[in-house]
């Protein structure tokens, strides 16, 4: 592949751009915008270092496309049953940890939340560690990881979430 990136990439999805909608569109549980789904697998190609090294670009493009609409319908599956974790008072009760009573103490329930935080993604555990250990913002965090601060403040809310089912499953 010598063609340079960006125009193989654009050229990628003229050619490939109904055909991927459609794929996506096929495998998504709720009725979803599959163009907003294609965009995003027009940013995770652009995010990959060395396209030379990729023997078939259209064969990895529609496998990251299905690997996105299967953690979409993970994902889809989930907030059907959950609170919206935007709300400020969910926020608010995600913020706190639940109460362990006397039996527990904080080295304890420390030493459990590591246990718990490591069950999350990569990026998620260093989302939590920047901001919450270093005191980072969102955009710093986003910088730090090259995400925008919109994916740190939803892998931060994930791993509220993750971390209150869990620790609360001690309670």
């Amino acid at each position: 592949m010598t063609e340079p990136r960006k125009a193989l990439l654009e050229r990628l999805f003229d050619e490939q751009g109904h055909a991927l909608r459609g794929f996506l569109q096929k495998r998504l549980i709720r009725s979803s915008d599959p163009a907003e789904l294609a965009q995003e697998v027009y940013l995770r190609m652009l995010r990959v270092k060395d396209l030379s090294r990729i023997r078939s670009p259209e064969a990895y493009l529609f496998t990251i496309a299905a690997n996105l609409a299967r953690e979409h319908n993970v994902k889809s599956r989930a907030s059907g049953r959950s609170l919206d974790i935007n709300d400020d008072a969910v926020q608010e009760q995600l913020a706190e940890l639940p109460s362990f009573g006397q039996e527990c103490d904080a080295e304890a329930r420390g030493k459990r939340l590591q246990e718990v935080l490591l069950e999350l993604p990569v990026k998620c555990q260093a989302a939590v560690a920047l901001h919450y250990w270093r005191g980072m913002s969102y955009e710093e965090v986003g910088k730090e990881l090259g995400i925008s601060s919109h994916m740190v403040k939803k892998y931060v809310q994930r791993a509220l979430a993750h971390c209150r089912r869990r620790m609360a499953r001690l309670g």
